[in-house]
């Protein structure tokens, strides 16, 4: 996954830990590994058909859980960022160190994301751009260089500044042989947009993708809403007070998200400003049950699986999307891989959807078992 493995000597795996610092908080790891495994669960259906609904994406406007996840992880990586941020800078790092670290591990998220979309093939002519790990590298880049270089007054004018005018540009701005504010999929100015520019590198080919160039800009604001979650986790306030804000917080960002719903509609595919008020406040409330279970309370026995995965979150998030891409994409006999295991370890079960489900939680365990491996070992990758 990355240019860096830090290894350590082995230990049990209660005393297991990631290089950490007086203030890493354990939640957070555990509320990473939640957003990872859940990643791995809903991306890989087992037949492609019958899926239970809270394992797909709304079609378009509204949501499941499933839309929750993605801005869940960008919102984990504001908060990361105020921490890492902090160890670094008490290890002597200046800010140019920082960023020039940020530059780096950027472009190798962006790299690795446009290999899983072009592998196997490595078509230079038709692979997607866009794509999760790209929106990720671009997203962790800019929020980088905001914290980094900006106070907190300008970042959360910047941060109002993303969500009003991306409101504006899609509901003011017409799009040609449509006009102005139709959010279709087909009408609105972020497909237009993508359209124009990334034609034949698009996740639903020459029409649309969900990681659009446009709507990079209001999930800067979710990480950025993620930021200032963690300085105020990072305060010198006691535990209740940190919950009772982050509680509070989150409760008027969800009721935002609902009251803007009504002219702008919640909607993953062009991450929608209300999406992201709505999602980040989500995102705050689960981060802080996570805090209080964890780390006020000490129940930290149910959370080892999602510990595991989230001190390794994008190297086994590449490994699982990998080996995802790789069963599909190769064949045997004009059959997929995938195809043929699903078949001789799934079929068995009469109801379709209980047989795709359990191949993705089989999908999930398997990753959970590298993953142990590599926490077992105390190997940890780093970008």
């Amino acid at each position: 996954m990355s240019s860096t493995v830090v290894t350590m000597p082995k230990s049990t795996i209660a005393q297991a830990a990631p290089p950490s610092t007086s203030s890493r908080l354990t939640s957070l790891d555990v509320f990473r590994g939640m957003t990872i495994a859940a990643m791995i669960l809903v991306n890989n259906s087992g037949d492609g058909v019958h899926t239970y609904w809270p394992l797909e994406h709304a079609k378009w406007n509204g949501w499941t859980p499933t839309d929750l996840i993605f801005p869940f992880f960008l919102f984990i990586v504001g908060v990361s960022m105020v921490f890492s941020f902090a160890s670094r800078s008490a290890r002597g790092q200046t800010r140019n160190h920082l960023l020039l670290h940020t530059l780096k591990r950027s472009a190798i998220i962006f790299a690795l994301g446009l290999f899983l979309y072009a592998y196997p093939r490595f078509d230079i002519h038709s692979a997607r751009i866009p794509g999760v790990l790209q929106r990720i590298a671009i997203v962790y880049l800019i929020a980088s260089v905001l914290v980094l270089f900006t106070g907190r007054i300008t970042r959360a004018v910047i941060t109002a500044a993303l969500l009003i005018g991306y409101w504006l540009l899609l509901t003011r701005v017409p799009v040609p042989g449509v006009g102005a504010g139709v959010l279709t999929m087909d009408g609105n100015l972020v497909g237009y947009i993508d359209r124009s520019l990334i034609y034949n590198h698009l996740w639903i080919a020459h029409r649309f993708d969900p990681e659009g160039i446009l709507s990079t800009l209001p999930s800067i604001a979710t990480c950025l809403l993620g930021v200032f979650s963690g300085e105020w986790m990072r305060s010198t306030k006691t535990s209740i007070e940190k919950l009772a804000g982050l509680f509070a917080v989150a409760a008027i960002s969800i009721l935002g998200g609902e009251i803007w719903n009504v002219w702008f509609p919640i909607n993953k595919m062009i991450w929608t400003s209300s999406y992201v008020l709505f999602t980040a406040g989500l995102a705050m409330f689960v981060f802080g049950l996570c805090y209080w279970a964890v780390d006020v309370r000490g129940w930290k026995r149910w959370s080892v699986p999602f510990l595991i995965f989230g001190v390794n979150p994008l190297g086994i998030y590449f490994l699982a999307s990998f080996a995802e891409t790789a069963l599909h994409r190769h064949h045997i006999h004009g059959e997929s891989i995938k195809n043929i295991l699903y078949d001789n370890l799934f079929s068995w079960i009469s109801d379709p959807y209980i047989a795709s489900l359990c191949w993705s939680i089989s999908f999930v365990l398997v990753f959970l078992a590298v993953a142990w491996l590599m926490y077992r070992k105390q190997i940890f990758i780093r970008v």
